[in-house]
């Protein structure tokens, strides 16, 4: 196996140099054109390499298009770090940043709170998808098609009783998120942890990332925890900014018009009445 796959591997830089045709492919591994076909194949399946009209081989837009999120996940944490720092600093509480990627949302950095009772996160843990703010701003942004379709496919852990409960109950919550421009979790996964977010964009004003700030409530309620949300929204928006070369840090007027100071806060009590009517 370990052969087969360095075998494959080894396609892209000679892919790389220009297109190929299957005997050159083949040539250039040292194998039958049988082996190197059966390699083309299995790289064309996954966007790897691309055959033309005229037969030969060349790069596949799927491995730019991993190769440009790669670069991009590693960029926001770097730029976003200073700034998560900067916030926790200021609030004292978990800060996190979060990034979708293979159908996953993952941590990809925190700054833990200054406060003994914390909430247990890690770098690289997958978030529960279905109730994380963070989660909630990045499929937010998925495009209507791909949003339902992956709403559709998701199971709801009942972690809570304000956990979100199908499919219909998470599209709704993602369109709100999507119009207001940021996302709660009050209780959704833990019962004693809240959460409140805001999204970093990038220079064509898609969501690269999100980041947090999350809190015991019995180091703070969750009414005290969202009057946080403007601070939050301002270090996204800087985030952003920087990120994109200091360009606009919001794609539309829908997703700034909001004034943070007139968000109404949205209590776990309110929340659970909403999620059982």
């Amino acid at each position: 196996m370990s052969q087969t796959v360095d075998r494959a591997l080894s396609i892209l830089p000679l892919l790389a140099e220009g297109p190929a045709n299957l005997e050159q492919v083949a040539t250039r591994l040292g194998v039958h054109k049988s082996t190197a076909l059966r390699l083309l194949r299995t790289l064309h399946e996954h966007g790897m390499v691309y055959r033309q009209q005229d037969q030969r081989y060349r790069l596949g837009a799927r491995l730019f298009a991993l190769a440009q999120e790669a670069v991009e996940n590693l960029d926001v944490r770097e730029i976003a770090h200073p700034h998560l720092v900067t916030l926790n600093e200021r609030c004292g509480h978990t800060v996190h940043l979060a990034v979708y990627e293979e159908n996953e949302v993952l941590y990809i950095d925190k700054v833990e709170s200054r406060y003994p009772v914390r909430m247990y996160s890690r770098i690289g843990k997958p978030v529960a998808i279905t109730v994380a703010a963070v989660a909630k701003l990045l499929l937010a942004d998925l495009p209507e098609p791909e949003r339902r379709a992956l709403a559709e496919r998701l199971t709801y852990p009942a972690y809570t009783a304000r956990s979100t409960p199908n499919a219909a109950a998470f599209l709704k919550e993602l369109a709100t998120v999507r119009e207001q421009g940021w996302a709660t979790d009050f209780g959704g996964h833990e019962e004693s942890i809240n959460c409140v977010g805001a999204p970093i964009r990038g220079t064509d004003g898609r969501v690269v990332a999100a980041c947090s700030v999350s809190a015991p409530n019995v180091v703070v309620s969750a009414e005290e925890l969202l009057s946080l949300l403007p601070l939050v929204r301002r270090t996204a928006d800087e985030i952003s900014r920087e990120y994109s070369g200091g360009g606009p840090a919001s794609a539309s007027v829908s997703h700034a018009s909001q004034n943070p100071s007139q968000v109404t806060a949205e209590t776990p009590e309110k929340r659970a009445e909403e999620t059982s009517s």
